[in-house]
């Protein structure tokens, strides 16, 4: 026995949930909006708006159609790392792990000095590969606060507070609701942080 059988069904081979962690990561810091307003802006689109480097400022900074392309993109990175978790058998541990990488990757990415997004889009991309049902169920409240509210940190609250709840009444194990919470308590904490920052930059004058 290696000792890590409550991370990795690989006994032998825990270096394979490690190189999942480390690709997730490395997943997460692909610069999605930052290639998209280089491209069509040929600026940063971390200068432009809200300073965020996600599927909301690019939305409202490089258009409607960019913004939902790169949402479907940020979104994917979720879903890759926890489809192929799955399909190399890698533990539930280091499943969990390699989709809390893939978030900080986004939210701060080796490329670009660590200064990245959120992670609503990947944490949602997660969400649908970790729990399809619950995510299908909490998707109806979230859609109707979005068309009536029109305002995204008010809908992903909405999002991510039901989906807890939902996995409680589905069964879902402690472990994985807990893990549910985890999330987004990480995109609140970089926006909080982010925000703060922010309205420094805007008292001083610096951009």
């Amino acid at each position: 026995m290696c000792g890590f059988e409550t991370l990795s069904r690989h006994h032998c081979f825990p270096s394979m949930g490690l190189l999942t962690i480390l690709l997730g990561y490395l997943l997460g810091s692909f610069p999605t909006a930052y290639i998209f307003g280089k491209r069509l802006t040929g600026k940063d689109i971390r200068r432009l708006g809200d300073g965020n480097m996600g599927a909301r400022n690019a939305y409202h900074e490089l258009g409607h159609k960019a913004g939902i392309i790169i949402f479907c993109i940020d979104a994917a990175k979720g879903v890759s790392i926890i489809l192929f978790s799955k399909l190399f058998d890698i533990s539930q541990g280091y499943m969990m792990l390699a989709g809390l990488a893939t978030i900080a990757g986004h939210n701060f990415p080796v490329f670009l000095q660590f200064r990245g997004g959120r992670g609503e889009a990947v944490t949602i991309g997660i969400l649908m590969a970790l729990l399809p049902v619950e995510s299908l169920i909490v998707a109806a409240p979230t859609i109707v606060s979005l068309l009536i509210w029109k305002n995204v940190i008010l809908t992903s609250a909405v999002c991510f507070i039901t989906m807890p709840v939902i996995c409680w009444l589905f069964g879902v194990n402690g472990s994985m609701i807990a893990y549910v919470i985890t999330m987004p308590v990480m995109v609140a904490i970089t926006h909080f942080f982010r925000a703060r920052g922010l309205r420094k930059t805007i008292g001083t004058g610096t951009t």
